[in-house]
């Protein structure tokens, strides 16, 4: 996409992709510049900052809100990435299913929006913290009786 979009494989871009995809993506920006830095310590922080634009500006990299405080990036391989992010615990969990053809579909026909990537995130509670706070609920309402 790089190539495509008439932008130069550099160094530090092929470094920045490769720790992204050895790590799996979701690092924060700290994490992924001292990450390039033990790999290449001639990289400086501002070109790791104007390559994660360049790439987040060519759907190549996601920013994601993982807290109220912390954005980190992540791969968008095919375009898209999803994840259930934990409200309670902050647990992120990935998901590859991707049902929102018939959503793209209807913001082209109806908006003349043409989607080039997509980052879906749903908050919520996962599997253990919903039980947690369903037994704590069911703990306050059998107090509540006597």
């Amino acid at each position: 996409m790089l190539r495509a979009g008439g932008y130069k494989l550099t160094i530090p871009r092929l470094t920045v992709l490769d720790i992204l995809e050895e790590m799996g993506g979701h690092l924060t920006s700290t994490e992924l510049i001292d990450l390039v830095e033990q790999r290449n310590p001639t990289i400086g922080r501002a070109t790791v900052f104007r390559t994660l634009d360049l790439l987040a500006q060519l759907g190549i990299v996601g920013k994601s809100a993982q807290s109220s405080s912390t954005i980190s990036y992540v791969l968008m391989s095919g375009g898209h990435h999803h994840h259930l992010v934990c409200t309670h615990c902050q647990r992120v969990i990935e998901f590859p299913e991707c049902e929102l053809t018939d959503l793209l579909n209807l913001l082209r026909s109806r908006y003349g929006f043409h989607p080039e990537s997509h980052l879906l995130e749903v908050y919520g509670l996962c599997a253990e913290c919903k039980a947690w706070a369903d037994n704590l609920d069911l703990n306050d309402s059998h107090d509540t009786e006597g």
